[in-house]
């Protein structure tokens, strides 16, 4: 069943992906679609960008003394050093063994390969995968290794229904042309777009000084 679930779910993605390649006029292409076109293709495309940060700007101009990002650099000391409490309370605790389980290598870059979203996403996320994990796992055990796989099968599935739903009802404009409020961006603050930049003055934006 696994193996027809797959060939079933991968046809369809890519029977999807191609209909929306070849139907959708100028799709990822965020300077020639219309201006709150939904097919912007959001994504983390560095390689270029990095050449460019990286080898004309410079790394001291944006993670150094001369840049706006020298705080980050502290990361690669938290990075090194955030299995060791673990390791130590490992070796401090030796029968509570949980704390074994907990990588912090897979959790950061874990972290670091989600997807491009907006915070509420996260927030929900969150929310689901703690409470079933944590409360229902310990609280009804039973129920959570019975059905925890189904559940998660469903949550995906609903996804999928429900993206459908919204592009045909609420998202594809020249269907019904009714306004939504989930297109509209950055999580409907006006400002989230702004630059935090010092001395960089945008129209409608706060400026920071240095």
């Amino acid at each position: 069943m696994t193996l027809v679930g797959t060939v079933i779910a991968s046809s369809i993605y890519f029977g999807t992906a191609w209909w929306l390649l070849t139907s959708v006029e100028y799709i990822c292409d965020p300077a020639l679609l219309p201006e709150g076109s939904p097919w912007t293709c959001p994504g983390d495309n560095v390689f270029y960008s990095a050449s460019i940060i990286w080898g004309v700007v410079g790394p001291l101009r944006m993670f150094a003394r001369l840049g706006v990002y020298p705080e980050m650099n502290w990361f690669f000391l938290a990075g090194f050093l955030a299995p060791v409490p673990l390791w130590f309370l490992s070796r401090k605790f030796p029968n509570q063994k949980w704390i074994r389980l907990i990588h912090m290598p897979i959790i950061i870059k874990a972290t670091g390969n989600m997807p491009p979203a907006r915070a509420v996403h996260f927030v929900m996320w969150g929310i689901v995968g703690v409470f079933f994990n944590f409360y229902v796992h310990n609280r009804y055990r039973q129920w959570w290794a019975k059905h925890t796989y189904i559940l998660s099968a469903a949550l995906d599935a609903g996804v999928a229904f429900m993206g459908i739903i919204i592009f045909f009802t609420l998202q594809s404009k020249d269907i019904l042309g009714v306004g939504w409020w989930g297109l509209e961006a950055e999580d409907h603050c006006p400002l989230a777009s702004c630059p935090r930049a010092p001395r960089v003055v945008a129209e409608g934006c706060p400026s920071f000084e240095e």
